[in-house]
């Protein structure tokens, strides 16, 4: 069996318009959000072994607020490709992860239509389609390698956005 957990990043700052996309860092309240989105994943026991993050600052800056709270030390890769990757470029990626438990931190929208293609049934949950940011979906795949990975196989163990954690 293999793991997933896919994170949107949280909540970026535009306070300042001339910034490049790339380089938003988050604002206070996503700073907030990663911390608690550490927690939850800790606390129901989803500590992943490997990170495959975008390379933007948004992305690497809630796995930095998600990390103390994570049991053990996740190897971070970071993966120019998800930088606003679509469904298909994600997956490619997925495919080449080696840990049984792994991570992936993206964008919107590739990110929302990628986890729908990924679950045979997705969460009860109205936020799922829309993937804000925070969400946090956690499918588990009856695979023996991660090149097995396939739209439409995975089952959902667990979804959550920042907001309902409260």
């Amino acid at each position: 069996m293999k793991r997933l957990i896919l994170t949107r990043h949280a909540k970026s700052s535009w306070d300042d318009p001339l910034m490049s996309d790339h380089d938003r860092p988050l604002n206070d309240r996503g700073k907030a959000a990663a911390a608690d989105l550490g927690q939850w994943l800790a606390s129901r026991g989803y500590g992943p072994q490997e990170v495959l993050c975008s390379d933007a600052l948004r992305t690497r800056k809630t796995y930095s607020g998600m990390a103390p709270a994570l049991p053990g030390t996740p190897v971070l890769e970071l993966k120019p490709a998800l930088y606003h990757a679509g469904p298909d470029v994600m997956l490619a990626v997925l495919r080449h992860a080696t840990a049984d438990t792994t991570m992936m931190i993206g964008h919107n929208p590739g990110i929302a239509e990628f986890a729908a293609r990924l679950v045979a049934q997705p969460p009860i949950n109205p936020e799922f389609g829309r993937y804000p940011t925070g969400a946090t979906l956690v499918v588990d795949f009856m695979i023996d390698h991660w090149s097995e990975v396939a739209y439409g196989i995975g089952a959902t163990v667990d979804f959550v956005i920042p907001r309902e954690m409260v």
